[in-house]
Formats: C-alpha cells, sequence, structure tokens
C-alpha cells in the first residue's frame, strides 16, 4: 500500500498483501516472523496470552489491497495516509504492522520506530486512573466475545490527551484475534467542537427569552398608559419567566464549566436525603402539578449522609423535572440504603429509553427526539453525584418508562 507505512511481509506470502503466513504459530509460540521493517529494531515478545492455534489468513483484499477496493472510483489507489484518523494495526502476535501518518503525527513516534515492535511499546496508553491501558483491557487474552472498545480518552506517556478507539478482528465470533485495529484522534479537537456547540446552543438558549424580554419590556415603556392592569401583569409575569430561565440557563453553563476543570466544590454536612426529595415534590406541587402525579417510597433506615445540600436539591429537581417532562404517569421515587450508602431511584412511566442510546445519555447537548432544552441537565447531574464519590446510571423502570438510579456514599468526610 503506497501512502500508509507497513511491516514488509515474508517471502512467499500470498499476493504479498498479509501481515503473517497461515502457518504462523500465533501469539507466544515460535520465533518472530523475518521481513518486520527496516530500521523498527528488534522485536519484543509477544503479548502474554495462553497459545493460540493458527488461524488462516483473510484474503489479501480484505487486509491491505485498498487499491483494489478504490481503484474503480478514479483518482489512485487508497493509502492509509488518506485516512482523516491515526490508525494502528498489530497481527496475531500483536506486532503492529500498520502505522499510518496521522498515527506518527499524534504520538510522535516515527512509523519506521512502530513497525515491527509490540504493540504496546509502539503505543504505550494511560488510562484516567494512572493505569497501564493495554495491561487493563488485555485485547489477546480477555474475553473473546468482545468486538471493539468504543472511543475514550487517554494520555500518551508525555501526559498528552488522545482519543482511543479499538476493533477486534476475529477469525470467527469467539475465536483467536487475528487482528487488533486501534484509531487514534486528537482530543484538542474534540473540545474545539464542543466549545462550538455550546456557543451555538447557548446562543439558540438566549434568544427565545430575551427577545421576549425585549419585547415586553418595549411594550410596557412604550404604552403603558394604554395598557390594562391585566395586560402589564401577563408582561410582566412573562419577562419575570424568561428572566428566570436565563438565569438558570447561566447558572448550568458555571456548572458546566466547574466539572470540566475539576473545580466543583462540595459544601458537606448532614443531609436527610428522604426530606430533600419531599421538599422537591412539595415544590412541583407548589407550581402547578397534581400530587397524584407524584410517589415517594423510603425503604428502610438510611446512614448518616454528609451532602452538599444545595447541589443534592439541584440533582432532585433535574431527574424529577426529567420524569414529569418527559415521562409520562406517576413519577416514583424510590429512597433505600445500599452498600455504603443510600440510593436514590426516579421512575416514570412513559416510553423509556432507547437501549442503543443509553450510553449518550449523560454526554453534553445530548436529547433525544421528543427533548427539548440545551441537553446540559443530566450532564450536570452525572458531575454533581460523581463530585460527591457517587455513581449515576439508567435503564428501564419496572413500570417501563425510565429509571435514573444514583447512589451517595455515607460516613463523615475527612474535611467538613
Amino acid at each position: 500500500m503506497g501512502g500508509g507505512r507497513q511491516a514488509d511481509h515474508p517471502e512467499g506470502g500470498s499476493g504479498g498483501g498479509t501481515a503473517h503466513s497461515s502457518d504462523d504459530p500465533g501469539p507466544g509460540r515460535g520465533p518472530a516472523v523475518s521481513g518486520a521493517a527496516d530500521g523498527a529494531g528488534p522485536l519484543l515478545p509477544a503479548p502474554p496470552t495462553a497459545p493460540v492455534h493458527a488461524v488462516a489468513d483473510p484474503p489479501p483484499a480484505a487486509l491491505w489491497d485498498l487499491e483494489g477496493a478504490s481503484g474503480h472510483l478514479g483518482g489512485g489507489p487508497l493509502h492509509a495516509d488518506d485516512l482523516p484518523d491515526g490508525v494502528l494495526v498489530a497481527d496475531a502476535r500483536g506486532r503492529v504492522v500498520l502505522f499510518n501518518a496521522v498515527a506518527s503525527h499524534l504520538t510522535g513516534v516515527p512509523a519506521e520506530a512502530a513497525l515491527g515492535r509490540d504493540f504496546r511499546t509502539a503505543l504505550p496508553l494511560v488510562g484516567l486512573d494512572g493505569h497501564d491501558w493495554w495491561e487493563a483491557t488485555d485485547p489477546y487474552g480477555g474475553a473473546r466475545d468482545r468486538v471493539r472498545q468504543s472511543e475514550r480518552s487517554l494520555f500518551l506517556p508525555d501526559e498528552r490527551e488522545i482519543l482511543v478507539a479499538t476493533r477486534y478482528v476475529r477469525a470467527r465470533p469467539g475465536g483467536e484475534l487475528v487482528r487488533l485495529v486501534v484509531t487514534l484522534r486528537d482530543a484538542a479537537a474534540r473540545a474545539e467542537r464542543s466549545r462550538a456547540d455550546l456557543v451555538s446552543e447557548v446562543a439558540h438558549e438566549l434568544r427565545s427569552p430575551l427577545t421576549s424580554v425585549k419585547g415586553f419590556t418595549s411594550t410596557l415603556l412604550a404604552k403603558w398608559e394604554r395598557l390594562t392592569d391585566k395586560q402589564k401583569l401577563f408582561m410582566l409575569e412573562t419577562v419575570n419567566a424568561d428572566a428566570d430561565r436565563v438565569t438558570r440557563l447561566i447558572h448550568d453553563l458555571l456548572d458546566v464549566s466547574r466539572i470540566e476543570s475539576g473545580r466543583l466544590e462540595v459544601r458537606r454536612q448532614v443531609v436527610d436525603l428522604a426530606e430533600a426529595v419531599r421538599r422537591v415534590v412539595a415544590g412541583r406541587v407548589a407550581a402547578g402539578e397534581p400530587e397524584e402525579r407524584f410517589r415517594v417510597e423510603t425503604r428502610g433506615e438510611l446512614p448518616q449522609l454528609w451532602l452538599d445540600a444545595d447541589k443534592i436539591e439541584q440533582i432532585l429537581l433535574n431527574l424529577v423535572e426529567n420524569g414529569v417532562r418527559h415521562g409520562a404517569g406517576t413519577v416514583s421515587i424510590v429512597i433505600e440504603p445500599c452498600e455504603g450508602g443510600a440510593a436514590v431511584s426516579v421512575r416514570d412511566e412513559g416510553q423509556g429509553i432507547a437501549p442503543e442510546t443509553i450510553p449518550r445519555v449523560f454526554r453534553q447537548f445530548w436529547r433525544s427526539k421528543r427533548r427539548s432544552g440545551t441537553g446540559l441537565g443530566l450532564f450536570i447531574v452525572k458531575g454533581l453525584v460523581e463530585a460527591h464519590g457517587g455513581t449515576i446510571t439508567v435503564g428501564r423502570a419496572p413500570s417501563g418508562g425510565a429509571e435514573f438510579r444514583f447512589t451517595m456514599p455515607a460516613g463523615t468526610p475527612e474535611f467538613v
């Protein structure tokens, strides 16, 4: 393949298009196949996995012959260096056989230095917890039903952030790993897109209330004497509501900024979680929701919880409002003890959330087709929960709707 860098193939290979021969003994067995890229240095030991039986190579076109797949389009063959993302491909032994130009640019590792080496040495990655990512995921020795790892933020040895996704190519479902395909993207590019999306969303959300405020205040100033008291009251109430809407949006933006920068402060005090739930429900009823729309249930004795009262109320308000606006039927809030603390489940009786969208629910700007707003609420909820040391999940409620369940740890904090 012309533009991408890949290891030279052994003589006698099928069409020069495969990375290893069909009698390849597999990871951890036999000597390394000769023909790695010159200058790549000595080959490292294969990943420490159980012996693997020989796997027949796929047809050459399935792996490297991109020219044959794209020649009919005109304009010359498709090269690995034409791809917009960085790509690393390791063979059945874990040796790097493809390392394109974008991967070299993102990692600072020349292709010649990566080809033929163990994938862990060519691309060392560290997770958010500071541990070796490859050791944690164990691509060659882990569960054989895995086919991919979704994109996530990882770190290079120099602490630069990078977005990594992996694909496990197997000879057959549940079989041995034939190839490990890793794609790399610059995390800075995603941050720029996120900021652009944030500006766009904020501009959109501010336009409506500010237009309303401007229109009604102009009318009041220009026609005050000709308006009835009822008309004045309506306009002033609308202006007040829109001002509250803008204030909430500004608070949300400040929360997003603090969550992303890790500057979110938690002021802990003893909080009665059940009482906090009842206050939130009472507020919704006072705002006009029918009391029978809500059901609060406390199960068992709760441990002492040191929490930020304002942030807990914000979490509950968001989740209850989410159930009211986007769910249906009764919104149930269940408070119960759990291992290490307490759990709160907010359930509705609506259509629920499609399983394929669950991984995206807590991302910024996520909204289903029937949702409105900025799409920041659940992202903020997750950030507030995790700032307390808790966790939050979403799934299907027993009644068929959505269930958001978050936990809060018990115990006295070291510093209050």
